[in-house]
């Protein structure tokens, strides 16, 4: 039977369950942003109190890293996990200070639908996150990820036709192209996220 001489370091897994978890707390905080216009400044502050927290999290971890004898799974692996979550909030915030500083007032048709699948992902990724330490029964939510990054997708692409219709000033054009493209990535990450995750499983397996 094989057996470790020095013990896992266990408490990895708190900490990659306070990063999902601020993951989501983020894209809640987007979603009252976006459902929210006009009256966006005090939401978007929530935004970014959350993406602070999060390099918080980013950096005790990486920290972690440097300290800890026999990690959970790979060094390179965490650490890629990590910086994607990270990325993905980064991407919420950025869609957060666009909406602030170019006061925009209402929604195109189609974004407050992407922050909504954006929130299922995170829930979904705050699952994930959950079954980390047995790496078993994982494909419910990768499936699910998958799923949702599949609809943004088709989201992003409707919503970009619109925008260059014809049927939105050129201001409204550049306000909104940059907003939409960050839900789009947000999206993007929590899929690349869920796929290291897939990965690590597979070493594992």
């Amino acid at each position: 039977m094989a057996f470790r001489l020095i013990p896992r370091d266990e408490g990895f897994y708190a900490l990659f369950n306070d990063a999902a978890k601020n993951a989501a707390e983020t894209a809640r905080g987007l979603q009252d942003v976006l459902h929210g216009l006009p009256g966006t400044a005090p939401l978007a502050d929530k935004v970014i109190e959350f993406e602070r927290k999060g390099d918080e999290i980013t950096r005790t971890v990486f920290a972690k890293l440097d300290t800890a004898i026999v990690t959970p799974f790979d060094r390179e692996d965490i650490q890629a996990m990590i910086d994607k979550l990270d990325d993905a909030v980064d991407d919420m915030r950025s869609a957060a200070d666009l909406i602030r500083l170019h006061h925009v007032s209402e929604p195109i048709r189609g974004v407050r639908e992407m922050a909504d699948l954006i929130v299922d992902a995170a829930d979904a990724t705050v699952r994930l996150f959950a079954k980390l330490p047995k790496l078993r029964d994982l494909r419910p939510e990768l499936d699910e990820i998958d799923d949702i990054e599949s609809q943004g997708d088709v989201m992003h692409r409707e919503t970009m036709a619109r925008l260059f219709s014809g049927h939105y000033d050129a201001f409204t054009v550049l306000k909104w192209m940059d907003i939409v493209e960050n839900l789009e990535k947000t999206l993007n990450r929590f899929e690349r996220t869920s796929d290291i995750i897939a990965t690590v499983a597979l070493k594992h397996a």
